[in-house]
């Protein structure tokens, strides 16, 4: 695998080992620019969580992380990731993890990256047409003017 680009992504764990605090419920939303990467993460069990990442040229990332979970405790650890790309094109992260702070165990997690949403299809619908022959704005094109 060659170069990743995780710029704008989001990723959600879909396994991780039972000493792990991230779950299905946990989003990573990702940056990055050149080989330097950088997230932030939420939801499940972490309250909020940040990491920094350096990205080789082969799809590797080399991690540190840190969050405090919703019981107030801090954690933080160190992560090595190798990138697959799935057949649809987004990526897969193949993590193993170990805590250095907070909390003790390692282990291995999977995140994969939520699917883009896509464009809608077509031109917008028209609004329907008054008695006149005029055509009213549909709802998303309506402006509420104040005075």
């Amino acid at each position: 695998m060659g170069e990743i680009d995780l710029d704008g992504r989001r990723f959600r764990t879909v396994r991780n080992s039972d000493a792990g605090e991230s779950s299905s419920q946990t989003v990573f939303h990702y940056r990055q620019k050149g080989s330097v990467v950088w997230a932030t993460y939420r939801g499940g069990d972490v309250a909020l969580g940040t990491l920094l990442a350096r990205a080789d040229g082969a799809g590797r990332l080399d991690m540190v992380y840190q969050h405090l979970n919703k019981n107030g405790d801090f954690r933080s650890g160190r992560c090595r990731a190798r990138a697959e790309v799935l057949p649809d094109g987004r990526y897969r992260l193949h993590e193993t993890w170990e805590w250095t702070s907070g909390a003790a165990g390692k282990g291995h997690s999977v995140t994969e990256e939520v699917p883009r949403p896509r464009p809608s299809a077509g031109p917008r619908k028209e609004g329907a047409r008054t008695s006149s022959g005029r055509i009213r704005p549909s709802r998303r094109d309506r402006v509420l003017l104040l005075p």
